[in-house]
C-alpha cells in the first residue's frame, strides 16, 4: 500500500510564498508521475501541476509563472514552490501519485489559505 506524506501549507498573505512537499513510501512499483491538485470550497478538484519520472511537467494556466514543481533524484518526493500567491489559490492541496501499474494514490490534503 502506497502512502503519501504531505507537509507544508498554512496561512500566508497575498503576494507571499509557500512550499509543499510530498513523499511516497511503500511502493514496489515505480512511480510514473507525481503532482498536486487542489480543491476549493464548493468547487471541483482541479489540477495544479504534475511532473513525470522523465522530468516533464505541466501546469494549470491559473498558476503558470507562479508555481514550480520539482522532484528529488530518488523520484519519491515532489516539491511545490508557490510564489505570488493570490486569495483564489486558497484550497486544500492534494498530492497524487501514479504508478506504472496505473494505480493512483492520493494524499490526505494540506490546507493553503491566502489572505487578502
Amino acid at each position: 500500500q502506497v502512502q503519501l506524506e504531505e507537509s507544508g501549507g498554512g496561512l500566508v498573505e497575498a503576494g507571499g510564498s509557500l512550499s509543499l512537499s510530498c513523499t511516497a513510501s511503500g511502493n514496489s512499483i515505480p512511480i510514473t508521475s507525481m503532482g498536486w491538485f487542489r480543491q476549493a470550497p464548493g468547487k471541483e478538484r482541479e489540477l495544479v501541476t504534475t511532473i513525470t519520472d522523465g522530468g516533464m511537467s505541466i501546469y494549470a494556466d491559473s498558476v503558470k509563472g507562479r508555481v514550480t514543481i520539482s522532484r528529488d533524484n530518488g523520484g519519491n518526493t515532489v516539491y511545490l514552490q508557490m510564489n505570488s500567491l493570490k486569495p483564489e489559490d486558497t484550497a486544500v492541496y492534494y498530492c497524487r501519485t501514479l504508478l506504472q501499474s496505473g494505480h493512483l494514490y492520493w494524499g490526505q490534503g494540506t490546507q493553503v489559505t491566502v489572505s487578502s
